[in-house]
């Protein structure tokens, strides 16, 4: 290994920089704690502020209209899918009988087909109203087409925040001469909300994201518990060595232009300690699926499948049966009912600041982190052998 570059050598054509996942990753403890009820959790979105930096990711069986407005009033966010089963069909509920029911054999067939049936325009507005109309923020995600589609819709409707995501995101996308790519600095421009984009893993497409206008940026590819890009694409960076590489892009953009964007880590986040880590990387906020699928009020009835699922041409996600732990309020802001780290994350996040010493986010960023692989191994032979705690 290259000491200075940080580079392996592959073989004698082809070296590569070692990347890191959470799991590999520790926190340190400073000089200094703090009572944890002093840890100030608040960032920012546009002009959005709210107290708990976790956002609910567009998944169908994580977010519809209860949840956006149950979420909003917890303090935290949830963004509904303007290419999903809500914005298909005007009764969702038997099609996500349908879903949860299927044998696993014939899932994607079965999503293929459900997916097929038309967004309806009409039901895009009229979820974005009932969530502001319950007094909910209402967030809404699209790909790049779907933005391009239906941007008018939205706009008119009302929508505080649009996610525009996609596997990977790019200012310098290629397209065939038939199809006008959509114009991402442009959109960001003419939208009348805030504008979120992602998803990307890098420094530079960070950086260019930044300065097309983005809001936010969404880093991660891959990572999601439902998500099988990775093996069906074999595209991705590990999240702590992504996130923090996105917020360096950040934290110069910031310095240039004196305009300070989120960094939100999307996916392969489980637990309050995953998402204590992911800030401690650089993260403003996270971005998170399976452990709000698991709650009793999450539309998928215990289940949680990916995005991407439902192409026609190549399926990069899966259904998991994730079971359902609890309400909303116990796995977001307790009191926890389970003893692995998947309920009350707030509160594993304002107890992790306070061991640190971070005050706010700002201060949990700039925490020590080294690389521990055996972080969450080590001396947890009785918890794994009776599937307790860690070893669950």
């Amino acid at each position: 290994m290259d000491i200075q570059t940080g580079t392996i050598q592959i073989g004698r054509g082809k070296a590569a920089r070692r990347a890191y996942g959470i799991d590999e990753i520790a926190l340190v403890p400073g000089q200094r704690t703090l009572d944890p009820s002093l840890a100030d959790t608040r960032w920012q979105i546009g002009n959005i502020e709210r107290e708990i930096p976790i956002i609910a990711s567009a998944m169908d069986g994580v977010m519809d209209v209860k949840m956006a407005v149950l979420l909003s009033q917890m303090g935290a966010l949830g963004v509904i899918n303007l290419e999903g089963i809500q914005t298909r069909y005007e009764d969702p509920e038997p099609i996500l009988d349908q879903i949860t029911e299927v044998d696993k054999t014939a899932f994607v067939p079965l999503m293929q087909k459900l997916y097929a049936q038309p967004v309806q325009p009409a039901l895009i507005a009229r979820r974005i109203q009932e969530i502001k109309q319950q007094g909910g923020i209402a967030a809404v995600s699209a790909t790049p087409a779907g933005a391009a589609k239906y941007g008018e819709t939205v706009a008119e409707a009302g929508a505080d925040l649009f996610f525009i995501q996609a596997t990977v995101v790019s200012t310098a996308h290629l397209s065939p001469e038939s199809v006008m790519p959509l114009d991402l600095a442009e959109f960001c421009r003419t939208m009348p909300m805030p504008v979120v984009l992602g998803n990307c893993v890098g420094y530079e497409v960070t950086l260019n994201l930044m300065k097309a206008g983005a809001a936010a940026v969404l880093v991660g590819i891959g990572p999601g518990a439902a998500c099988t890009s990775r093996g069906v694409l074999g595209v991705g960076i590990p999240q702590a060595t992504a996130v923090a590489d996105c917020a360096a892009a950040r934290d110069d953009y910031y310095r240039e232009t004196g305009s300070y964007i989120p960094v939100i880590a999307d996916g392969g986040l489980i637990t309050g300690g995953d998402i204590c880590k992911c800030i401690a990387c650089g993260a403003d906020g996270v971005m998170i699926g399976s452990p709000f699928a698991r709650a009793a009020e999450a539309p998928g009835r215990g289940f949680h499948w990916g995005m991407a699922t439902p192409s026609p041409v190549l399926p990069r996600g899966t259904r998991i049966r994730v079971g359902t732990t609890g309400s909303l309020e116990q796995i977001l802001r307790g009191p926890a009912q389970l003893d692995d780290g998947t309920h009350n994350l707030l509160g594993a996040l304002k107890t992790s600041m306070g061991t640190l010493g971070a005050k706010d986010i700002r201060e949990m960023q700039q925490v020590e982190v080294i690389i521990a692989p055996s972080l969450l191994t080590e001396g947890k032979v009785y918890q794994k052998a009776q599937q307790l705690g860690m070893g669950k």
